[in-house]
């Protein structure tokens, strides 16, 4: 009640709750400011609190009903360029057993777009390595096929021949079908996968890059290419073309930035 100024509920208008919601935003000092997004939820707080009022009778009519929230603008995925990603996939050198395994998991995710979930939960009999292709379980356990490409066919041989018989040895766990394996011969952990790829971005000195910006980058890079929307749903697993068409905007500011950049008549 303190922010709306008011003491009792009954008291509280449409406006007082709309003015509440403004202040949010608009802070004197820009650190004090809240994100649209916590605006929304703030918001939900207090519809819940007017509808309980008005379940018990408190009060006759509900001032949060009709509200709005804020509008919440859609994140742009960050994808990094392919010059960025060859740096990234080449940073880790050597031919020992960890290696051979992180090596071949960047290799994978880029040439997959699998979701670091996916990565760590991948088993050896999802894999084809004759034919170039495999099945990724995602979210809802639906699963889809997507086809590798020659350079993470030859870094996931390269592990399954040398650096993942030498992680299992005769290891508690070595019974688990997983591909990726921690130095306990046991299935890669979520966290490590994130630590393998800050290493590797570390060693590249790429600043903000998780597992996820290969998946971004992953779409953006085919979508830049030329491929079918349709196709990159599929390859991503959306359930609805409408998550994948974020990744069309990523390519349209790409082309606005090269077009205000190149063309002698895009600027005054």
């Amino acid at each position: 009640m303190d922010g709306i100024g008011k003491e009792l509920i009954q008291d509280i208008s449409r406006e007082d709750i709309s003015a509440f919601l403004i202040s949010l935003k608009n802070q004197k000092d820009a650190k004090l400011s809240i994100s649209a997004t916590t605006t929304a939820r703030i918001l939900v707080s207090v519809r819940g609190m007017f509808s309980y009022a008005l379940k018990e009778k408190v009060i006759i009519n509900d001032p949060s009903a009709g509200i709005k929230p804020p509008r919440i603008g859609s994140r742009l995925p960050k994808a990094i360029s392919t010059q960025d990603v060859t740096r990234l996939l080449n940073s880790l050198k050597g031919d020992n057993p960890s290696n051979l395994r992180d090596r071949a998991i960047l290799e994978f995710m880029y040439a997959t777009g699998a979701r670091i979930s996916e990565v760590v939960d991948l088993d050896v009999d999802d894999l084809d390595l004759t034919d170039n292709i495999v099945v990724l379980t995602g979210k809802g356990n639906k699963q889809r096929v997507v086809p590798l490409g020659s350079y993470a066919t030859k870094s996931l041989e390269d592990y399954l021949v040398r650096g993942r018989p030498a992680l299992i040895g005769i290891k508690v766990e070595s019974g688990t079908s997983a591909v990726f394996r921690n130095v306990r011969g046991g299935r890669l952990s979520r966290q490590s996968a994130w630590n393998i790829m800050g290493n590797a971005a570390k060693l590249a000195k790429l600043e903000n890059v998780t597992p996820h910006t290969l998946r971004h980058s992953f779409a953006t890079h085919l979508l830049e290419g030329g491929a079918d929307i349709r196709i990159v749903q599929e390859l991503l697993g959306h359930s609805s073309v409408t998550t994948t068409q974020i990744y069309t905007k990523v390519t349209i500011e790409a082309l606005r930035h090269v077009y205000s950049t190149s063309h002698p008549r895009a600027r005054g």
